[in-house]
Parts: C-alpha cells; structure tokens; sequence
C-alpha cells in the first residue's frame, strides 16, 4: 500500500524537488541569453552536451553493453535523437536568443505539449477531443501574441522576428524528440545510461557546426564569466533538471511531472527580470495567461461519466 501512498502526498524534499524543476528547466534560457555574443551559439550547444556526456561517462560504462547494442542496430535513431532534442533544441536555441529575449523564448518553447497532440493525431491516429482542439487555439493565440509583441498590425506587414520562429522550431523538434523517446527500442538502456548516449549523439551532432563557427571567427568562451554559465548550462539547465524531472515522475507520475513544465513561463520571465534585466511587458502577461490556460485545458483529463 505505501507505494501507493507516496505518490499522491510525497514528502517535503519531494515537494521542494517539484519547485525545482521549472527553475532548471528555465535556466537554459537565462544562461543561453546571458551567453549570447560572448560564445557561438553551436560551440555553446557543443561544449553544454559534450560536458554533461563526458559527467553521465561512468553510468553509460556500466551499461555499456546495451549501449554499443543500442547504436549498432538503431544508429540512426540514435543520432536523430541527438539532432532533435540537442542540435535544434539547443545550437539553433542559443542562436535564436541573439535575436529575442529569454521570456519571449520560454512562453513560446512551452506550446512543445500541444504539438505532441496534434503529431500523435496526425501520425498515430490519436483522438483530439474538443477541449483539446480549445486549448491549442488558445495557447497559439497566446504564441500570436508573444510573436507580434502585442501589436495586431505587425500581421499586415509580416514583421516576425526570426528568433522567435526560430524558437517555434525548437518547439516543434522537442515534440518530435518526446515522441521518439516512447521508442521501444529505447527502454534496453538505464534511464542515466539513455540520457549520456543521447547527450554524446547531441555533442557529435554538434561538433561540424561548432568547427565551421570557429573555422568563420566565431567567438570561443576566453573568461571565467563565459565557463561559469557553461559550467551551469551542464550543471543545473541538463544534470540537475533531468535528475529532477525524473525524480517528480517516479514519485507523483507523469501527468503531475508534465505539470511543472507549465510553471516555466512565469518562472523564466522573473528569472529574466531579476538576473537579465529584461523589461516585463503587458504582451508577456497576455502570453502567460493565454499560452498556460491553453496548455492547462488541453492536458486535463475529460471527467468520465457514470450511469446511472
């Protein structure tokens, strides 16, 4: 029975560990933005996934054997994984946050849930319920919002920024990653073990992209500044948010874990307040409002009915 228990009500280091999440999560945005003309964005992207493989090395050499399995019968899996969930979502991430801000970056990351539905519907025949179709107009509404900074007219002129698309496509391409990840394929490996082999195909992945930014002049981290918010990108934003992550899933399930990654929004907004210096705007407010309540009605579970 005590199992049972545990995940409903969870024990305060429990708790304090669910708060933890979106702060860690959140700070990818913070350190990416913070980064942002001191590093390339790929050789950032490189040297985050090349740090937290060379970290994870200890747990992928215990379960070696499954690992050199893994990539000899699904290496192309393997190396689309890394190219998801690493290279779009985090070489092309850091690149569009030198042209939008960290909070922008943050609420339109956050619609990655609704287009997991929609792939799911379009892909394996998974019914969207009314309320889910709501919700996703809802939370788009809000990415229109974020998009255009709060001005309707920019639709007239098609003024987008390019970081903010560029965003969108992260988001879209960590839809795709989470579903690959239900490959069975997958489930061979340790969860610690999985997490290093995809952190090394990200690094590889990464590694041409940050040869050619060095090869063109790009600028390479040259202060303690610089390896400092490398140093938390590996440590908080990759190691500390996936021990976190899973921790929440194992203890209160999925659907109570998926809650934290709704916390991101506001939690990133304040964060890029208090260490960006970034200006709060009314369009974020909007965004936060409609993106989370869009999100929120699109993930809750429709109550069953009973006769009788």
């Amino acid at each position: 029975m005590a199992p049972q228990i545990k995940p409903v009500s969870g024990r305060p280091i429990d708790w304090l560990i669910f708060s933890l999440v979106p702060i860690f999560f959140s700070s990818n945005m913070i350190f990416g933005r913070g980064i942002t003309g001191d590093v390339a964005p790929y050789t950032t992207a490189f040297l985050r996934w090349a740090g937290s493989t060379a970290i994870m090395l200890p747990f992928i050499y215990v379960d070696r054997r499954a690992s050199a399995i893994f990539v000899r019968n699904h290496f192309w899996l393997w190396l689309l994984l890394g190219g998801l969930g690493m290279g779009i979502c985090g070489g092309l991430v850091y690149w569009s946050l030198t042209y939008t801000s960290a909070a922008n970056g943050t609420l339109i990351y956050t619609t990655s849930p609704l287009f997991i539905i929609l792939f799911q519907w379009m892909f394996s025949g998974r019914e969207i319920s009314g309320r889910e179709l709501a919700g996703m107009v809802v939370a788009f509404s809000g990415v229109v919002a974020i998009v255009l900074r709060g001005d309707p007219a920019a639709l007239l002129h098609l003024s987008f920024n390019v970081g903010d698309l560029g965003i969108l496509v992260a988001a879209i391409s960590f839809a795709i990653y989470s579903i690959l990840l239900k490959n069975s394929a997958l489930q061979q490996l340790s969860p610690l073990a999985l997490f290093g082999m995809i952190a090394l195909s990200g690094a590889l992945v990464l590694l041409p992209l940050s040869i050619m930014e060095i090869i063109d002049g790009g600028p390479l981290p040259d202060s303690a500044s610089d390896w400092w918010k490398i140093a938390g990108m590996v440590v908080f934003a990759s190691l500390a948010a996936f021990f976190c992550f899973q921790h929440v899933v194992r203890v209160f399930g999925p659907a109570t874990g998926g809650v934290t990654l709704y916390l991101m929004p506001p939690v990133s907004i304040v964060m890029a307040v208090i260490f960006l210096g970034e200006a709060f705007e009314p369009y974020h407010a909007l965004g936060i409002v409609l993106v989370l309540g869009g999100i929120v009605l699109a993930s809750l579970k429709g109550r069953k009915t009973t006769k009788g």
